[in-house]
């Protein structure tokens, strides 16, 4: 049961939801958490979907190790101004003091570029475009919440490398075009994508693009991000090549990822005061049938319950709760507080209608269903509330997206949503409005950068140069 409301509280509503459902759990290490089978599912699910359109375009998985040489890092550190990952350090092997100190894995540059620089020889072996699956440990903060901020977390990282600066560049929309697809298709969530500034781009990139969510409190998420890295890695790192001209030059890089932090903005985004709202093709258990019987109907219900079960499990993810100790009422709120997408009563009405009771969790609407249409019919109610969930983060993210021309204004909208202004470009701008309203440049979306031309700064008046989206930030 949840005692916090969501419009009131979201940040303890948001607790007590991930715990309540079994979704995740804390672990005995700080800022750690545990993913449950329904998280790990859906993490899974949505990391299954995402590689396989990678390997549409070329990509292939690769493993590096967990451990990083402590050399690698100051390598980087030295070439790459403002890179300075907070690690935990591998000292001793049982007792034995290690030569070296090893980190462990903040991101794998240091380490694949490394092998980088051996393996790439002549054009011929260009290009490169590997990606990894894993986790990686930053113990860079003091509160850790699970999914939007955990010093460890789940990922994948794509590295590419390119003999031309073009090559390079056009990977960019092909990977953001995938995950574009990721968050609508399976998370059911819009995004904003852009360009980053440069005081908020990765330290290492040229630089950084991003799929930006609003969360329902009006304050913005980073989802998943593109980096150009141009040469900065490749000199750090010495990965050059001989053209076919038979000059040496270097690579030029990029980088990508998604993480395990889209399922908490999807957590945020759907759930509601019951609990969660599980899109189905994330939910490990898409269907819940609840057979509703006394103690003299009870055979003919579960006879009936099974048939209905072993229908429905041929094409759905389906579950039997048919848990004699508890009553219907505390299986629904059970059922309800894990998200699962549509809940089947069946009763002894039911039974002689030939039918079942649907109950969808996004809209809480009833529908009979007869039982020579149910595996259509089921299938289309799953659409529906993917469709429906979708439509209405959409709909959220464009009424609070708050188109303004000066600063009062933008002042007035700060926490409530995505504020678009006029934006001269200048640094100087960009952090006097963070330090006097607590909202940073989250991107300069791509699609509104054409009402730039003749627009005023939102802050200095000076000719603007591009549209910016501020907004408070997770």
């Amino acid at each position: 049961m949840l005692t916090a409301k969501k419009e009131e509280d979201i940040t303890e509503w948001y607790t007590q939801v991930i715990i309540n459902s079994e979704f995740v759990d804390y672990s005995a290490v700080s800022g750690m958490m545990v993913f449950r089978p329904d998280s790990y599912f859906a993490w899974d699910t949505l990391k299954e979907a995402t590689d396989a359109m990678f390997k549409g375009v070329g990509v292939e998985d690769v493993y590096f190790p967990l451990f990083i040489p402590e050399r690698f890092l100051l390598k980087e550190s030295q070439h790459v101004e403002g890179f300075s990952p907070e690690v935990a350090w591998i000292t001793h092997a049982g007792k034995s003091e290690l030569s070296e100190r090893l980190a462990v894995r903040p991101t794998s540059e240091t380490i694949m570029y490394d092998s980088f620089s051996r393996w790439i020889r002549s054009w011929r072996d260009l290009p490169i475009k590997y990606n990894i699956w894993a986790s990686v440990v930053r113990w860079e903060f003091k509160h850790p919440t699970p999914l939007l901020r955990s010093r460890e977390f789940l990922w994948n990282e794509g590295h590419s490398a390119f003999a031309t600066f073009e090559e390079a560049e056009a990977e960019r929309e092909v990977i953001l075009d995938i995950y574009e697809k990721v968050l609508r298709d399976y998370l059911a969530l819009p995004g904003i994508r852009g360009k980053k500034t440069d005081n908020e781009k990765f330290a290492g990139a040229v630089a950084s693009y991003s799929i930006e969510q609003l969360m329902p409190d009006g304050w913005a998420l980073q989802g998943p991000d593109h980096h150009s890295d141009g040469q900065n890695f490749a000199k750090a790192f010495d990965i050059g090549f001989v053209d076919k001209d038979g000059s040496r030059k270097y690579v030029y890089q990029n980088t990508y990822a998604i993480t395990t932090r889209e399922l908490g903005a999807m957590v945020l985004c759907h759930g509601d005061n019951k609990g969660l709202v599980i899109p189905p093709k994330l939910a490990r258990i898409q269907i819940v049938l609840v057979p509703i019987f006394n103690n003299i109907g009870e055979e003919e219900v579960l006879t009936y319950s099974r048939s209905v079960f072993e229908l429905l499990k041929k094409s759905f993810r389906t579950h039997l709760d048919d848990r004699d100790e508890y009553t219907p009422g505390w299986k629904y709120n059970e059922w309800e507080i894990k998200g699962i997408p549509i809940r089947i009563e069946i009763g002894k009405r039911e039974i002689e209608s030939k039918s079942v009771t649907a109950v969808r969790r996004d809209t809480g609407k009833k529908e009979n269903i007869k039982v020579d249409q149910l595996t259509e019919s089921i299938k289309s109610l799953l659409e529906e509330i993917h469709s429906n969930l979708y439509t209405q983060a959409l709909k959220f993210l464009e009424s609070h997206t708050f188109v303004v021309k000066d600063y009062e204004e933008l002042k007035k909208h700060v926490g409530k949503g995505m504020i678009q202004a006029a934006w001269c470009g200048s640094a100087e701008c960009e952090t006097n409005v963070k330090e006097e309203t607590g909202a940073k440049i989250t991107n300069l979306p791509s699609n509104a950068q054409d009402r730039a031309k003749g627009e005023k700064c939102i802050y200095c008046g000076k000719e603007a140069k591009h549209i910016a989206n501020f907004a408070k930030s997770y």
